[in-house]
């Protein structure tokens, strides 16, 4: 009971500390009771300044980032979530920062994270944001004639072309995507009727 109440301290300590220390890049900060090491902090695009707070700060020292998500809604002004993920472990203290982008693009925190250098091309790759002094910007997870974003919610289910192997050719060859199927035959006799 007593390391309950002192992580309910703590928690509202940092919501205090950063509303105070932070208070011109973070809107609000939310604090969830049922996870109880875990704050959100929403921000108006500045993450880079915040991250750079968080980690290096004594009070916080936020040194991991675990993961950064994307979250797509295509029918808002501000279409994408970005969550950043990161981790204390001085502290045992983890949180969420909340960011919507009006556009698709966004500052970069490879310099600050490594781990971001990977998450920041997935998430070009799949969403299409733009991470602005990126190192090393490009396709990762799909290959490089791949045309569009397919996370996007926008992007059909199908896709826009597809590939197969062609024995006349000897390699593979790119097609516009084609949904009509042939009339096919199917024969149902079964084979050990003929047998017997």
């Amino acid at each position: 009971m007593r390391l309950i109440k002192k992580m309910k301290l703590n928690i509202i300590f940092y919501k205090k500390l950063l509303k105070k220390l932070l208070k011109k890049y973070i809107n609000f900060i939310i604090f969830k009771k049922k996870n109880l090491n875990q704050l959100i902090i929403y921000n108006n695009n500045n993450i880079y300044n915040i991250l750079l707070f968080l980690k290096y700060n004594n009070f916080t020292q936020f040194k991991i980032l675990n993961d950064i998500c994307v979250i797509d809604y295509p029918y808002k002004k501000k279409r994408f979530e970005i969550i950043y993920n990161i981790l204390s472990i001085k502290y045992n203290l983890r949180f969420f920062l909340k960011t919507f982008l009006l556009n698709n693009y966004i500052q970069s925190i490879s310099t600050l994270y490594l781990s971001a250098n990977w998450l920041e091309r997935e998430n070009w790759d799949l969403f299409g944001i733009f991470f602005f002094n990126h190192p090393d910007l490009r396709r990762i997870l799909t290959d490089y004639g791949f045309v569009g974003h397919p996370f996007k919610k926008d992007f059909p289910i199908n896709g826009y072309i597809e590939l197969r192997f062609d024995e006349e050719k000897y390699s593979i060859v790119y097609e516009p995507i084609e949904i009509m199927q042939e009339y096919r035959l199917f024969n149902f006799l079964n084979p050990w009727e003929n047998l017997l």
